[in-house]
């Protein structure tokens, strides 16, 4: 009796943590959000003077990170090596990475915003870990995770199975998945409180299910499976070739910021700077959406991730596979904005290589009426990626087709 009371003693206190956690990220990432939308307008509305600072913008950037932050430069990699280290992941890696995104916005880079938003939560969580709980320094770790997600997105179901997905490895400890859905949930409340909207509100025209419907999502699957799983090769493979062919980051970071720059700012007038948001909200509210939308934002954003350029790549995903399903909704006669909700949830699955943090996404989002469409899509494109994640740490190539024996 005496060791079931301890037991909910430290889970009650646990829980505690995880909401203190949870609250703070979530106020983090309110103000984080307030600063990307405020240089998002200003950017807009004057592209023609931020958008060619952004070679200058990469500079500074690494100036002051190598000048006062030289361990934070890991980026997402702090979080994986985390559980490892003996001491907290620096807090000053939260001040430094949320204003280098702000002035990549500002000046046009094609970057989203989870990147800085997990590691903001996993700053928070991995301190309060390593300093007052370090025994359960796993379980807060993920909470922080889930925390930054939830907090940004507004899908804290998404946020909890995305931590276990990614940062967990799969692996659904009972101390993480209860630390994670308490911090999750208050880092939506606070968020929200503090002013942060809902991520994006849409309705789907509504589809019946039927046997032609379902082949058709499975091509579709394949389709946006090779799509994310084409986009975490190309972003890992660019990152390690530039770093090899321009070997000074200074000098990395500028010649191929006059390229970002140029070619953001010519090609439709900054259409592709930012998170592509625009390029979303076209695609599901009856805007314009050109056939290579999908395929430039894909490049630019691999281009600015390549340069060093803080941000993330999930709002650019979400914009890649919106906008290449609506470029196909004639070809497969399937309602567009249907077929961008199916294309934003499982370009963003493929290329982060999980499952069910997508479909949860699409239900959170969109309605969990869809939940069948989104598990099938998610699911095909999940097998038909190759393997490979934006966070590199979490490729899988344990599906190696060509080993398989059947047995006789």
């Amino acid at each position: 009796m005496k060791r079931a009371l301890s037991t909910y003693k430290n889970l009650a206190l646990l829980g505690l943590v995880s909401a203190l956690i949870g609250t703070i990220t979530g106020g983090l990432d309110a103000i984080f959000q307030k600063g990307l939308i405020f240089a998002t307008s200003v950017r807009e509305s004057y592209p023609y003077i931020f958008i060619p600072l952004l070679p200058l913008a990469g500079i500074l950037i690494l100036y002051l990170y190598q000048k006062f932050a030289k361990e934070s430069m890991k980026g997402a990699k702090l979080i994986f090596q985390a559980p490892e280290e003996e001491k907290a992941i620096p807090k000053r890696t939260i001040p430094f990475a949320i204003f280098s995104t702000w002035l990549t916005h500002l000046c046009g880079g094609s970057a989203g915003r989870e990147g800085i938003a997990v590691l903001i939560g996993a700053s928070v969580g991995d301190n309060f870990a390593k300093r007052i709980c370090r025994p359960n320094s796993q379980a807060l770790l993920t909470a922080g995770i889930a925390a930054g997600f939830s907090g940004l997105f507004h899908t804290p179901v998404a946020a909890v199975f995305f931590a276990i997905e990614i940062f967990s490895h799969g692996a659904i400890s009972k101390a993480s998945l209860f630390c994670s859905i308490i911090s999750s949930f208050f880092a939506y409340g606070a968020s929200s409180f503090l002013g942060v909207k809902e991520f994006m509100p849409a309705v789907i025209v509504p589809v019946s299910i039927n046997t032609g419907l379902i082949l058709k999502i499975i091509v579709l699957g394949v389709i946006f499976g090779i799509t994310g799983g084409f986009f975490a090769y190309l972003l890992h493979f660019s990152k390690t070739h530039l770093k090899d062919r321009i070997k000074n980051p200074v000098v990395r970071v500028f010649s191929l910021g006059v390229v970002l720059s140029a070619l953001v700012l010519f090609i439709h007038n900054g259409r592709y700077a930012g998170s592509g948001a625009n390029l979303i909200n076209s695609a599901f509210y009856s805007g314009k959406i050109h056939p290579y939308d999908w395929l430039l934002k894909l490049i630019l954003t691999i281009l600015t991730a390549s340069c060093g350029f803080q941000g993330g790549e999930v709002v650019p995903l979400f914009s890649i596979g919106a906008s290449l399903g609506d470029v196909l909704s004639p070809v497969f006669g399937v309602p567009s904005n249907f077929l961008a909700a199916l294309g934003f949830v499982s370009v963003f699955g493929s290329a982060t290589n999980t499952l069910i943090t997508p479909i949860f996404i699409g239900c959170e989002i969109f309605g969990y009426e869809y939940f069948p469409y989104f598990f099938f899509i998610c699911a095909v494109s999940y097998v038909a990626n190759g393997g490979f994640s934006i966070y590199h740490e979490h490729n899988n190539k344990d599906l190696n087709i060509s080993s398989l024996k059947f047995a006789k």
